[in-house]
């Protein structure tokens, strides 16, 4: 699934002299979230937000920002609405996956990145998804969510 071993594209920041990673995960303030301000996957508006491959987007991440998200034209800021899933058990792990891929059309981006977020909870981050860097000009990018079970699912909590 998209959220095995966080895996890290390092990219040197010479600025400041250190090595920077978007980095997958599910953010850690969603964890500390979930029995205190009731993400509801089920029917809460989810939205992902893609990032460039030089951002810092990951776990520790607590909400959405625009800074160094992707800019294209027909690529909106806050990036696409997601269609829920369905929050389901198996054994003691819980697992959700957007019922629907996300697409994007006519695009002009590197992204290796995807934050999804919860709009009706002040655009608090969910998860931070990363695959290999992919560079699109004026095509259509599509991020295809993986089976909703509890061994490829898009968030497994167990």
């Amino acid at each position: 699934g998209l959220l095995g071993d966080d895996q890290a594209r390092l990219r040197h920041d010479r600025s400041k002299g250190i090595d920077m990673a978007n980095t997958a995960g599910i953010c850690t303030s969603f964890k500390a979230e979930l029995p205190i301000e009731g993400h509801n996957l089920n029917s809460d508006s989810i939205k992902a937000a893609l990032y460039l491959t030089t951002a810092t987007v990951g776990p520790s991440t607590t909400a959405y920002s625009s800074t160094n998200e992707v800019s294209s034209a027909n690529y909106t800021a806050g990036g696409a609405a997601v269609t829920n899933g369905t929050v389901a058990t198996s054994g003691t792990t819980a697992y959700w996956t957007p019922a629907a891929n996300l697409s994007w059309s006519n695009v002009t981006i590197t992204t290796d990145c995807a934050l999804f977020y919860n709009t009706s909870n002040s655009n608090k981050a969910i998860c931070s998804c990363t695959f290999s860097t992919q560079t699109v000009t004026a095509g259509n990018f599509t991020l295809t969510m993986p089976t909703n079970d509890a061994s490829n699912a898009l968030i497994r909590i167990n």
